[in-house]
């Protein structure tokens, strides 16, 4: 008699679960940080978008209310997706993909122009490479596990 395995039942237990439940709630903490005066400096110059935005999130990252939703959905989607191996694993691919496309946009626009209505700085834009690196490399090591345990 075989017995199926499914993943939903092992709470907890797939590598690749933990590690997007791990970053959706870092996403989540950034987001709320982002609206926090004093972690978030230049609070006062928080606007919804737009490269006008003087509001940094530690001093160093470029804000927005805009850009604190977008890390709370990321975060939400997450925790969300890490209720199984396969949609945890598409999240951090995926999203890791979605950051490296973050990552060239930084690179190429004007951050004085329209086009930064996220907005970003070159931190954000660092952030996001590395970001986008680190999430395909544990969806990729971490699923590639778990795809042979099931």
């Amino acid at each position: 008699m075989h017995v199926r395995h499914d993943e939903r039942t092992a709470v907890g237990r797939s590598p690749v679960r933990t590690a997007a439940r791990a970053v959706g709630a870092v996403f989540l903490l950034v987001g709320i940080l982002g609206f926090i005066p004093g972690i978030t400096t230049d609070y006062d110059s928080l606007s919804f978008a737009g490269h006008d935005s003087g509001a940094e999130l530690f001093g160093i990252f470029q804000v927005s209310v805009l850009h604190n939703l977008v890390h709370l959905a990321f975060g939400v989607a997450g925790l969300a997706m890490a209720r199984t191996a396969s949609l945890a694993r598409a999240y951090l691919v995926g999203g890791g993909a979605v950051y490296l496309v973050l990552w060239l946009y930084g690179l190429v626009i004007d951050k004085n122009s329209d086009a930064n209505f996220v907005p970003l700085n070159s931190a954000d834009d660092w952030l996001h490479f590395f970001l986008g690196i680190g999430m395909i490399g544990l969806g990729i090591l971490l699923g590639r596990r778990h795809g042979r345990t099931a």
